[in-house]
């Protein structure tokens, strides 16, 4: 498995955050992580990606322990976080540039332009990142994180701000990379859950309700949309 996580808690002071989860995640599938707001998605991707650290438990990513081999499980991961950081006084392809450097990304030239044509970003390229609109600064994330090719990608609110047709090219470039990789795709639209995942795990209050193939979820459920199982299980009113 390219993610495992054993019994993982984050408490922050009296509250806890995330209580004892476990998952794993395989290559080749993209796994929805969903949840209500405040239900731990984000600090379980973070520690995930070692911007904080667990309280108990723990977590390897490609076999690395996000504790031990810090380093290691960054150059595994491709990262497109909630609130998408950018220098905004960069042109776009310099940016690339610069992630390159930092990630000493062979045939570099090839591979920016590759990315480019991927994420849709060919005209505006040569834009300062701060004068694009939040669509095309969300494109400029996720071009970031898969420009190293890494082996695992995490992405949270990855369409957010982009226009339908956006969105559209968004989601099958997700599901194209799922094929070779390990995504984890946080988001609040279901439909994009439908249109990109094998996998659904659902979380509420720190602790996982639901876990398995989204094929399985729908039996369970039977005659349920995926709104509705989600509504059902995260909704204390019920």
């Amino acid at each position: 498995m390219s993610i495992s996580v054993t019994n993982l808690s984050k408490d922050y002071g009296q509250q806890r955050a995330v209580n004892e989860i476990s998952f794993e995640a395989a290559p080749g599938k993209v796994l929805g992580f969903l949840g209500p707001n405040g239900a731990g998605k984000s600090t379980t991707m973070k520690i995930l990606t070692c911007f904080i650290p667990q309280s108990a438990g723990s977590a390897t990513v490609c076999g690395y322990d996000v504790n031990e081999a810090p380093v290691e499980v960054r150059k595994n991961i491709g990262y497109l976080p909630e609130h998408n950081p950018l220098y905004l006084e960069m042109y776009v392809k310099e940016a690339l540039e610069f992630i390159c450097d930092i990630h000493q990304v062979p045939n570099r030239k090839e591979r920016i332009d590759e990315v480019i044509a991927l994420t849709g970003l060919g005209d505006e390229q040569f834009k300062k990142i701060g004068a694009l609109s939040k669509g095309y600064r969300q494109r400029v994330g996720l071009a970031q994180a898969i420009l190293p090719d890494p082996k695992v990608l995490i992405l949270d609110e990855p369409t957010s701000g982009l226009d339908p047709n956006q969105v559209v090219g968004i989601r099958n470039l997700i599901k194209e990379l799922g094929k070779t990789k390990t995504v984890i795709l946080s988001t609040h639209i279901m439909q994009e859950v439908e249109a990109v995942c094998d996998q659904v795990i659902i979380i509420n209050k720190g602790q996982i309700v639901a876990d398995g193939e989204l094929s399985e979820l729908r039996k369970t459920y039977p005659g349920k949309s995926l709104e509705e199982i989600f509504i059902g299980l995260t909704n204390d009113k019920g």
